[in-house]
């Protein structure tokens, strides 16, 4: 396909996608899609965050959310937090559930001139989350489940702490790119490879063996610029989303968000 119609981020595991269904309904009604004869067919990617695990684990993304949620896309200001895709998001998960915290979806934009890049993460991540520009922990892996004092999961990581069977439940930090900038496939693979260094600069430690992380590229406009400048900038853009999503949360009991801290 040379172009997609649609991306869906969501939570509920390989359950979410029943999202994409709905999402798919919404195009096809409006003639969006990959002309085969007298049908379109549309074109939708999705990522799906494991959260069966914080509040009703049958409280999944269904075809009518999907719908409803291509209905509602509009320009402006998106929701931060613990709204869609962020909704059961956790982070520092090195010592499990009880001692984690709440993550969420976050979203931030960038500038060069005229050109724009922005960026929307649902950050669920076994490691912490730092400020991409101090270093500072946001949110993560507390001393103990009643406490509200942070550890470092990458030193406790790098000193030998095993997760085990622990991974199997999955962990997903997942999240778009999308600029003003005219690219084709082989540039937007580069533009989220670049884009993924901003995981490095906001999640510790990223990318780990426990966690399914991904990002998506789109371009929607006609602009030019340099391809490794607009990457560096997208990679800014993730960092501050990520940081932005869980200084939106809201804690759960048992759940603490970055803003009780």
């Amino acid at each position: 396909m040379p172009t997609v119609n649609g991306v869906v981020l969501g939570g509920g595991s390989r359950f979410g996608g029943e999202a994409i269904w709905g999402v798919m309904r919404w195009l096809e009604e409006r003639g969006q899609g990959f002309a085969a004869g007298p049908h379109v067919v549309p074109h939708v990617p999705g990522a799906f965050l494991f959260d069966l695990n914080v509040g009703d684990a049958r409280a999944r993304p269904t075809r009518e959310m999907g719908y409803m949620a291509a209905n509602a896309a509009a320009a402006g200001p998106v929701a931060e937090g613990n709204v869609g895709a962020g909704t059961g998001a956790t982070v520092g998960k090195v010592y499990r559930l009880e001692r984690s915290m709440r993550g969420g979806i976050g979203s931030a934009s960038v500038r060069l001139g005229d050109v724009v890049v922005g960026a929307l993460v649902a950050v669920n991540a076994v490691g912490d989350v730092r400020d991409p520009e101090t270093g500072t922990l946001i949110a993560g892996a507390r001393q103990a489940p009643e406490s509200k004092r942070l550890i470092d999961s990458a030193r406790a990581l790098a000193a030998g702490t095993a997760l085990g069977r622990f991974a199997e439940t999955g962990h997903t930090t997942i999240g778009v790119v999308a600029t003003n900038v005219r690219l084709g496939k082989a540039e937007a693979a580069k533009l989220a490879s670049l884009a993924m260094l901003g995981f490095a600069r906001a999640l510790s430690p990223p990318h780990t063996a426990f966690d399914g992380d991904a990002l998506f590229a789109l371009s929607a406009g006609d602009l030019a610029v340099d391809l490794t400048r607009l990457g560096l900038a997208a990679a800014d853009a993730v960092a501050r989303a990520i940081a932005r999503g869980v200084r939106a949360a809201t804690s759960l009991p048992n759940l603490p968000a970055a803003r009780d801290l």
